[in-house]
This record gives C-alpha cells, sequence and structure tokens, in this order.
C-alpha cells in the first residue's frame, strides 16, 4: 500500500491536485449554470498570473510559490467550466431539443446497428438538419428511434441517412418519487427527443454517411456476436456470453441480471478493470517467450497498447473499461521507460483524461463504482492481505482474493447503497467461485474468436463456455434464494453517502496510523450520520399520503400511513417484478414502507379513499347525471380507466374543486377534461403530463 504520509503524497500526486479542480469546474456548471465569460476571465487571470511569475526574481519565485498552485486551480477550475458549459446540450442553440415545437421534418444519420426489442426495433440516429418553417438550417444531438415491429425489419444499417415526417416527442421523466431521472440521463448522452415510427413516417435516402473506423468497430463487433450465437445457442447462456465478452447488453436476460446484482457479482457482466486486466495478463504470458531486448519491449508494448485499445473500442468506450486501458497504457509505458507509476496518481490521471473528454461521467455510476473500487482495493487490499498469512500456496491465493474482494466493497459501499438502495451479504462468497469461473470463461470466448474459422473445435470451446455460463447462472440462482442474501430498501441521501465516506476515511486513517483524532473525527461522523437517520425515521413514521403513479396505461396508487401502505391498481403491477421494481418500488424505499393487509386510520371502500382529514374518490366506469339535493363534499376526485363521463355530470354530484387524471386515460381525453375544468374554474392535474400526483391524508 502507498502510504498517505503528507507532504510526500502531496508531491507524488499531481494529477490528483489537478483533477479535483477540473472536476470542481464541472459540477459548479451543472449545478449553477454559470455564466461562460467568467470561465474566460479566469483564464485570463491564470495566464497572466503565471505570466507575471516567471518575471520574478528567484528569490521572490521561491517566497510566492503558491501564486503558481493557485493559478493553475484557476485555470483548470475554469477549464473544467467551460468543459461542462460546451458538452451541455441546453446550452447549443441548434440543439433539436429547442426545435420540437416547430419542427416539420428531420434529417438523421443512424449511427448504430438497430438493436430489436420485445415490441419495436431501437437505434440512436445524430441529427444533422431540420426543416422550421420551410427552411432547412443546420441541427445538433441525437434522438432515440423506435421502429413499429408489426411491418418488416426496417432496411437500416449504421451510416443510413433518413427524413422523418412526424413530430418527435420531447424525452421526460415520469416524476414518479425516488424515480431515475431519465431525462438527465438522455442530456448527458446529448439526446433530445425520440420517435416512434412506421414505414410511412420516414424517407431512406440512398447516400449513407459513415466514419470508417466506425464501421469497422460496428462490423466486428456484429461479427463477434455472430460467432457468440452459433456456437452458445442457449439464449440466457448467449447473453452472459455477449455482455462478458463486449459488454452487449442488449441480449440479457432480466431476471439473470437482477440476480446477479443481488449477489455482488454484477461486474462481471459490466466490462471493467476486471476484463482488461485479464486480457493485459493473457498478453504478458503471450509475449513472454519473445524476450526482453529493446526493440522487442518497444514492439511488444505497441501490440499490447494496439489490442487493449481495440478491444476498449469494440466494448463501446464505457468509463470504467476507459478507466482501466488509460491505467494499463500508463504502466505500459512506464515500464517501457523502466519508469514506475504511482497508483494514485496514474487514477487520477486516468480520470482526468475522461472528463476532459466525457464531464459527464462524473454521473455515471459505472464511472464511480470503478474509480472507488480501485482505490479500496489500492488502500485496503494489502493491510487486510498481511492481518493473516497462510503457508500453504492454494490457501494464501484464496486469502488474496477475499482480501482483494472485501477491500472492493470498502468505498463502493455507500455508492451501492445510495443508487441501488441494496446492499448484497453473501458478495464474499459469490465472488469466490464467480470471479475465477469468469476469467476460465473470458479466455474461452477469447479462443472461440481465434479458432472460429475451424468449427469442429470452435462448436468444442463454445460447448465448453456454454456449459462453464450454465454452471455460474445456477450458482448465482442458488445464492439468490437464500434468505437474506441481500439487504433491500435501504434509503439514504447524498449528504449521508458523504457522512459514510467521511467515517470510512477516519476509521481506517485511526487503524492505519492510530490517531486519536482519526477515531474521535469517525465517532463524530458516526453519531450524526445515525442523527439524520433517525430525523428521517420520525419524519417516515408520521406521514400519511396518497401517491397517483405515473405508468403509461396503468393505475397504480399507493396509500401510505407511517411505514405502510397499501396497493390500489393492476395487478400486473404486483406480480411483474420488473414493472413493480422500475415504477412502484423506488418510491416505496424512499419513504422507507412495506406492504400491510390493513392501516390503522385510513380506508379504502366503495372506490372512496377515507382518513380523519381527507375523502377522495375514485372514478373508474360510466355514471348517469342525476339531481341531488346536497351535492356530496369531497376533497379531490381521481378519474381512472378512461370512463365515459363529463366534468359538468360530476360536477353536479359532487361539491369538489380538485380533479386528478391519471395515466390510463387518453391524452386527448384528458384535454378535453381540462377544458370543461377551465370553463368550471376547478383545479386539475394531468398525471401523464406533470407526473405522480401527492397528496397528504
Amino acid at each position: 500500500m502507498q502510504k498517505f504520509a503528507g507532504v510526500a503524497f502531496y508531491k507524488q500526486t499531481p494529477m490528483l491536485r489537478l483533477l479535483l479542480f477540473l472536476a470542481a469546474g464541472i459540477i459548479v456548471q451543472q449545478y449553477t449554470a454559470i455564466a461562460v465569460w467568467y470561465s474566460f476571465i479566469g483564464i485570463a487571470i491564470a495566464i497572466i498570473a503565471l505570466a507575471l511569475y516567471t518575471l520574478f526574481s528567484i528569490s521572490l519565485q521561491f517566497k510566492y510559490s503558491w501564486i503558481t498552485g493557485a493559478a493553475i486551480g484557476i485555470l483548470l477550475l475554469a477549464l473544467g467550466n467551460l468543459i461542462g458549459y460546451k458538452h451541455s446540450a441546453e446550452n447549443n442553440k441548434n440543439w433539436i431539443g429547442h426545435q420540437l415545437s416547430n419542427l416539420k421534418a428531420v434529417n438523421v444519420i443512424i449511427k448504430e446497428p438497430l438493436i430489436e426489442k420485445e415490441k419495436s426495433y431501437k437505434a440512436i440516429a445524430t441529427v444533422q438538419y431540420a426543416l422550421t418553417k420551410n427552411t432547412w438550417s443546420n441541427s445538433v444531438g441525437n434522438i432515440v428511434l423506435y421502429f413499429n415491429k408489426d411491418s418488416a425489419k426496417p432496411f437500416l444499417s449504421y451510416g443510413s441517412q433518413i427524413i422523418i415526417y412526424k413530430p418527435l416527442q420531447a424525452i421526460s421523466n415520469s416524476k414518479n418519487p425516488g424515480a431515475f431521472n431519465y431525462r438527465q440521463y438522455a442530456l448527458f448522452q446529448n439526446i433530445g427527443a425520440q420517435v416512434f415510427l412506421n414505414p410511412s413516417n420516414y424517407e431512406l435516402l440512398y447516400k449513407t454517411n459513415s466514419n470508417p473506423l466506425a464501421q469497422w468497430l460496428n462490423d466486428s463487433r456484429l461479427s463477434i456476436l455472430q460467432i457468440i450465437k452459433k456456437y452458445i445457442p442457449l439464449k440466457k447462456e448467449q447473453g452472459i456470453a455477449e455482455a462478458l465478452l463486449i459488454g452487449y447488453k442488449n441480449d440479457l436476460d432480466r431476471d439473470v441480471v437482477q440476480a446477479y446484482s443481488n449477489t455482488g457479482v454484477v461486474h462481471i457482466i459490466a466490462i471493467s478493470g476486471l476484463h482488461i486486466a485479464m486480457i493485459y495478463g493473457l498478453l504478458i504470458a503471450v509475449f513472454r517467450p519473445l524476450g526482453n531486448k529493446k526493440t522487442i519491449r518497444l514492439i511488444k508494448a505497441i501490440c499490447t497498447l494496439f489490442i487493449l485499445w481495440i478491444f476498449t473500442c469494440i466494448a463501446g468506450n464505457a468509463p470504467s473499461i476507459l478507466r482501466s486501458t488509460i491505467m494499463f497504457s500508463g504502466i505500459i509505458i512506464g515500464e517501457l521507460f523502466n519508469k514506475k507509476m504511482n497508483t494514485y496518481n496514474n487514477l487520477a490521471a486516468s480520470a482526468f483524461v475522461i472528463l476532459l473528454f466525457q464531464p459527464f461521467s462524473l454521473w455515471d455510476v459505472g464511472f464511480q463504482l470503478s474509480y472507488a473500487a480501485v482505490l479500496s482495493i489500492s488502500i485496503f487490499a494489502k493491510p487486510i492481505q498481511h492481518t493473516i498469512h497462510f503457508q500453504n500456496k492454494l490457501l494464501q491465493l484464496i486469502w488474496e482474493l477475499i482480501a482483494i474482494t472485501l477491500s472492493a466493497q470498502i468505498l463502493t459501499f455507500p455508492i451501492i447503497v445510495y443508487h441501488f438502495h441494496q446492499f448484497p451479504t453473501l458478495f464474499l462468497f459469490s465472488n469466490l467461485l464467480a470471479v475465477p469461473l469468469s476469467a476460465f470463461i473470458l479466455y474461452c470466448e477469447l479462443a472461440l474468436l481465434i479458432f472460429s474459422p475451424f468449427t469442429s473445435i470452435a462448436t468444442f470451446i463454445g460447448t465448453v463456455a456454454g456449459n462453464s455460463i450454465s454452471l455460474l447462472n445456477n450458482f448465482i440462482d442458488k445464492i439468490n434464494t437464500i434468505t437474506l442474501a441481500q439487504i433491500t430498501g435501504i434509503q439514504i441521501n447524498l449528504v449521508q453517502t458523504f457522512i459514510l465516506f467521511g467515517c470510512i476515511a477516519g476509521i481506517a486513517y485511526w487503524l492505519m496510523h492510530k490517531n486519536k483524532r482519526a477515531f474521535i473525527f469517525s465517532l463524530a461522523t458516526v453519531a450524526i450520520f445515525y442523527g439524520l437517520r433517525s430525523w428521517d425515521l420520525f419524519e417516515k413514521n408520521n406521514q400519511q399520503k396518497l401517491i397517483v403513479y405515473n405508468i403509461p396505461k396503468h393505475q397504480a396508487m399507493d396509500i401510505i400511513e407511517g411505514i405502510k401502505y397499501q396497493f390500489i391498481g393492476d395487478t400486473i403491477l404486483q406480480q411483474d417484478g420488473f414493472l413493480r421494481n422500475f415504477h412502484l418500488q423506488p418510491a416505496r424505499i424512499l419513504h422507507r414502507t412495506n406492504y400491510a393487509n390493513r392501516l390503522n386510520s385510513i380506508s379504502f371502500q366503495n372506490n372512496i379513499i377515507s382518513s380523519s382529514n381527507k375523502n377522495i374518490i375514485v372514478l373508474q366506469q360510466n355514471i348517469l347525471a342525476t339531481q341531488v339535493a346536497q351535492k356530496i363534499k369531497v376533497d379531490a376526485i381521481i378519474i381512472s380507466k378512461n370512463p365515459k363521463l363529463y366534468i359538468s355530470q360530476i360536477h353536479s354530484l359532487f361539491d369538489c374543486d380538485y380533479y386528478i387524471f391519471d395515466a390510463t386515460n387518453p391524452l386527448w381525453k384528458i384535454n378535453k377534461w381540462k377544458k370543461d375544468c377551465d370553463s368550471l374554474h376547478l383545479r386539475h392535474y394531468s398525471v401523464p403530463e406533470q407526473g405522480a400526483f401527492e397528496i397528504n391524508l
């Protein structure tokens, strides 16, 4: 372990300091949208300060050496702010997302092969030109295309140019509590719209527009997928093989992915440093017999770098694999010149390079987990290994694997809990078999690619790889069925996450350096963490509310009392694990609720939700207008399942000034009801347009 020894560590990790300023600039831009001219002022001040510093005498330069650090810090802070501004799609006036209201047609280039989905084909396309007000003009950004599967598969591929005549739809969120922010994710990918197409909605142009290198990478990826499909025919095994080798996840089975996630081995099917390390180790073994002469070392370094970067590009350049490839590139170049790389400086340098070109990687979970895992292993693996030593080499090897697995969890734990609200308790046991077996499978797949021209050999290798994946899947399934294999429903916010990191840092520093202040600091962070959690739990125990979820074409409502809930809605949302986990579970975790057969002070009977403070009616069938002596007083009316009725009819029966239209109703009818509400001066809320509706009971 490289110890954090004050000044020595500071001098050995200059890239870490540069990274912190660059990342700070990106974060400031993302959350404050500070004007770009501030960045240019900062850059100018930094350059002037550095120029004036060079005019100082040697003694003055020594006395005011802090000026260079401050100037470089300001320079990188401004640079990060500028990079964040430039990569933010919404800051470009020609971005397609700004042109949707006046758009008549759009010319796009498909930038990837079509991906087959359950009911459609999907592709990402880059916008070239937009037709607005009868004039074609330059436009930028990406859009998501969905092609109807009812018709024949479109004759489209990477580089195809099409003109779309159908209006594009803006990317929006469900706005359900705790839900994934898909719009923000799309913005980070420069995606500004989506559209569902039939053959009559677009025109294929004769001319294609493709990049030769990108075309070769796409063709290579497709060739690899065809080899895997040919020699590993079973669907579940096929999906794991594709993800393990080149990070292709479109054929993965949802239940298999969930099982891998629950047992703490999902990193195996997410291309990461583990895969690059395996390939790097294999290349070292292959090139070792060539000797160690200077010319041979240069050739080996060039070949290794070439293979690693080609693999990285084919695998899609995900932040986690980019991190690993950049780090190994630094190691290879350092060894070529007999220079030993500082692990932390190398790690910071790789992050710095990635953020220069992909600043929004900071918000990518894979990026966060990748760097946290490597940093955690670098800091904690050796100290954990040194606690026990075995004379037996096999036992020592197993213990080293255990130490690496344990150390990787230390800094990734807060991130996993924050993003996924769960933690696999059996991660150590599952990784002991999964990691070595995945390495064997990866090498089998590499051998399969090499020997694919020889059918009999490739068939044998494919059978071995497929059976190994089946063994791995069955093992993971068994672990996943064990009671308490994972702790679920954990809810912590961003502040609590940083407090957890502070607690881990304090405990680690105390254990490594026997520092009493670090121990006191860690106790203080624990106290603050539990204080915040206790207050949150107190609030949640006293909550009473109704949530009407925004799930297209589905009725879904939760009545919440304290930490218990009752569900009203379509049974499929409870039976289908994916739909439940995607749409409903985030809100239930956010509110810390569990299912209850009955609630104490809130009831749902005869389509009426009643509490001590409110009465809410759920209207989901046609009603006939009748004369009543006195209107029935209710606090809100939820209209669901597209009934045939008029607002004036309801208004004649009920004394209610708040109408909620859920996602089971078509938009055209909701718009009609909204107009009726406006004419009667009634408040209204459209769940499909405005997101989930919440009301305290």
